[in-house]
């Protein structure tokens, strides 16, 4: 079952990364590439208000250890 990630979430993973590192999204299983992030938007959706991580183009085949991590080998 997926499970949405919030943005406190979200930030308590990133918070002891390097500032300075790359980040990409990891999309599709069936195809596991990874994507570049653009920008972060918000959208308000009736009361709430709604984050999304905008893509920005395709960098390559996920690495096979990404993959077997993320158990979509």
């Amino acid at each position: 079952m997926s499970r949405t990630l919030t943005v406190g979430q979200l930030i308590h993973q990133l918070q002891t990364l390097d500032h300075d590192q790359p980040v990409f999204l990891a999309i599709n299983p069936d195809w596991p590439f990874a994507h570049r992030i653009s920008k972060v938007l918000t959208v308000p959706d009736g009361p709430a208000t709604i984050v999304y991580i905008a893509e920005n183009g395709q960098e390559g085949y996920l690495p096979p250890a990404v993959r077997t991590e993320l158990a979509w080998s």
